[in-house]
């Protein structure tokens, strides 16, 4: 509490310098930018001003920290390469870049009425708690009641202090309310705004789109794959059987072990064709939904699974597919890499949302970055969700994956 009320008086009383700082260089800036623009030097100089604009703007940012605990996140796009024209055009579409300029200006009035009115109440307060130290060396008969009998007497300044030390808790609640609110508007004009954030949004989903496009790539590989050393493989090896087959009937030979072998070739081709759908999309799903599936896969898993959830619940395809991939992966290496022996999977459903957890009793250490984590995250990512794991040494594991429905 001490604490942040000093951080709010520090925050107020650098305020009044910082507003002073802002306004003037706003000023000087705007005016040097103006007359130099009709000059091959207006470029540069717009560059520079909006270079030190931006230094200013970021000890804005931490002396909001101060009072909001944390720093305000930078709002600047990239703007190396390119001619100075281009450089100038990219600084000057960015609504930071004028954003940082009204925060400036607006900080020498907000700094001036805030970093006035918080000196003052702290002086006057503190004052009074320490009135009989002062309070005889400057006695006023002529003063106001009730100022003269506080001043002039000591049960008075006595009662000054009182009364000072009564409005400590008034003062600090003052001094905290006004720093934020001066630093939330610092933080509405400096922090991102909707471009940043625009901006920000088409990157992510433009790398989102490159990692689904490669992970759909791998998939298509990994069946072309699974199909050619395979069921194709298989499928081969049987119409050969069946050819040796029909040569030997033709001569009148024994071909009954040669039908039997190529029947088992086809019955393993027909295994690994059935192994490869459930792996692109399990038909459980279709039929049955995501909780059958999922018990489907909590009878086949060697660990013991608890399901929690409502067995009723259906959510679209593309939910259920990413959701199932997710609990067969944890569920695999679970058994596979943590020594586990027990799993809880949780299913819940809030607005708009589907979460999916799995906590293992595993010894821990899964490396989030493996492959077959990043796949489940791309699976997941495509799907505008999030994917998220805790695995510290020891364990639990707790794998935890959120999907908009």
């Amino acid at each position: 509490m001490i604490r942040t009320t000093v951080s709010a008086l520090a925050y107020l009383a650098s305020s009044l310098v910082a507003g002073v700082v802002g306004l003037s260089w706003a000023v000087v800036s705007a005016l040097g930018v103006s007359l130099l623009a009709i000059t091959q030097l207006g470029g540069p100089a717009f560059l520079g001003a909006a270079w030190v604009t931006r230094r200013l703007a970021d000890l804005e940012r931490q002396r909001a920290r101060w009072i909001l605990g944390a720093a305000i996140a930078v709002p600047y796009l990239s703007i190396e390469g390119g001619t100075v024209r281009q450089r100038v055009s990219r600084v000057a579409v960015q609504p930071a870049t004028w954003r940082d300029l009204a925060w400036l200006v607006a900080l020498f009035p907000l700094g001036l009425a805030g970093g006035i009115a918080a000196i003052v109440v702290t002086v006057v307060d503190l004052a009074a708690v320490v009135a009989p130290l002062w309070a005889w060396a400057v006695p006023n008969p002529h003063a106001p009641f009730p100022m003269r009998p506080l001043m002039t007497t000591v049960p008075g300044r006595f009662g000054l202090t009182v009364l000072g030390v009564l409005l400590l808790p008034v003062t600090a609640w003052f001094l905290r309310t006004a720093g934020l609110a001066q630093a939330r508007v610092a933080r509405a004009l400096l922090a991102p705004g909707a471009h940043r954030h625009l901006v920000d949004e088409a990157a992510r989903l433009a790398q989102t789109r490159r990692r689904v496009v490669d992970a759909q790539a791998a998939e298509l590989r990994r069946i072309e794959r699974d199909l050619h050393d395979g069921a194709q493989a298989r499928i081969v090896a049987a119409g050969m059987t069946l050819a040796l087959a029909a040569r030997k009937l033709r001569i009148g030979a024994a071909a009954e072990s040669d039908v039997d072998l190529a029947r088992r070739q086809l019955d393993d081709a027909l295994t690994e064709l059935r192994r490869l759908v459930r792996g692109i999309h399990p038909p459980i799903l279709t039929d049955r939904g995501l909780h059958a599936a999922v018990a489907a896969l909590a009878g086949d898993s060697p660990l013991a699974v608890e399901i929690r959830g409502d067995p009723n619940d259906r959510y679209p395809a593309a939910v259920e597919s990413a959701v199932y991939f997710v609990i067969a992966e944890g569920l695999a290496n679970a058994g596979k890499h943590a020594d586990a022996r027990t799993c809880v999977v949780t299913l819940s459903r809030t607005t708009g949302t589907v979460t999916v957890t799995l906590t293992d009793d595993g010894q821990g250490g899964a490396d989030p970055s493996g492959s077959g984590l990043d796949g489940l995250r791309r699976r997941v990512e495509a799907l505008d969700g999030q994917l998220f794991i805790t695995s510290p040494p020891g364990g639990p594991t707790v794998l935890s994956a959120e999907l908009p429905h």
